[in-house]
């Protein structure tokens, strides 16, 4: 079988961009490293790393080998952590970053029953919309809100819930402009949405899985669900929003939902992980929580069941 300290010197070693960078961080001779990359070469008996005295890098079996190599080592750091737990209770300090809305619509009422539950856990919440690189800012955990797959990474990704996107319009607006029907007759419609990258539209699903792309030119543009949400209520026109979002403004009608067979969008609330800094037990158990408790805290009923 494979030797897992061969393993992960060869990915310290790319990780490092070299033998020197490698035997530095980990306090070893260069020669040792070398002697061990080479072994591990000599066992599968394929050469995975090109050295040269002006270059260092990869071969394209090397490449492939990396990626069964990082997740190597992450099951072998899962295995030790889930029988180190047992014996740990949690504690000590979790850095959490999140987009803003999500903080307010979907953490803020079940952060304070995790810290309740485990008295020696404490929590610091950066709530912000700008890219935040988890690793290079020392977070513990992300939970980001997201419509497309997630790139790859060395971050440890796991589902929480879906979060689909419905359209909505405040009851004055629809009585001064008609109530839509039909997915074609937003085209007669005021809109606002989000702020993004590339082609207007929205990406409507109906109830048998078919899709209809529908350009808008919205009246009102934001990177803010909020703000939406409140020109929305303002009858601006017709918004595309998570619906848990706007469950409060159902229940009081100051707004409605249209075309409640179909959706505008298919989402989810995922958390990342930066695996290779050691999952503290408190992050687990926070993990854990989150992906029971989200997914009841961001159900969407439809309308009339707040009658």
């Amino acid at each position: 079988m494979l030797d897992l300290k061969d393993v992960f010197y060869f990915v310290q070693v790319v990780d490092r961009g070299g033998f020197t960078a490698a035997g530095t961080a980990l306090r070893l001779p260069k020669s040792t490293l070398s002697h061990r990359v080479q072994e591990l070469e000599s066992y599968l008996g394929v050469r995975l790393l090109n050295r040269t005295s002006r270059q260092f890098g990869m071969t394209d079996i090397g490449k492939e080998f990396y990626e069964y190599a990082v997740a190597m080592l992450h099951s072998s750091e899962v295995a030790e952590e889930a029988v180190r737990q047992r014996l740990t209770e949690p504690s000590g300090v979790i850095r959490l970053t999140t987009a803003v809305e999500i903080a307010q619509f979907a953490l803020r009422e079940i952060l304070p029953v995790f810290l309740n539950q485990y008295p020696k856990v404490r929590v610091i919440e950066i709530a912000t919309d700008r890219y935040v690189d988890i690793v290079g800012e020392g977070f513990d955990l992300a939970i980001r809100g997201h419509t497309a797959p997630l790139q790859n990474s060395t971050l440890v990704q796991r589902a929480l819930a879906d979060v689909p996107w419905y359209l909505f319009a405040s009851p004055a607006y629809l009585k001064k402009n008609g109530v839509p029907e039909s997915p074609a007759d937003l085209a007669q419609h005021a809109t606002v949405a989000m702020v993004r990258n590339g082609p207007l539209q929205w990406q409507l699903q109906g109830p048998h899985r078919e899709e209809i792309v529908m350009p808008i030119d919205p009246r009102f543009q934001s990177n803010n669900m909020v703000a939406l949400k409140e020109a929305a209520c303002a009858s601006l026109g017709i918004a595309a929003l998570p619906g848990y979002i706007c469950r409060s403004e159902l229940r009081s009608g100051a707004l409605q939902q249209l075309l409640p067979d179909w959706s505008a969008a298919d989402a989810r609330i995922s958390a990342l992980i930066p695996f290779r800094t050691g999952l503290l037990p408190a992050v687990r158990s926070l993990v854990d929580f989150l992906a029971v408790e989200i997914p009841v805290i961001t159900a969407f009923d439809h309308p009339s069941r707040f009658a």
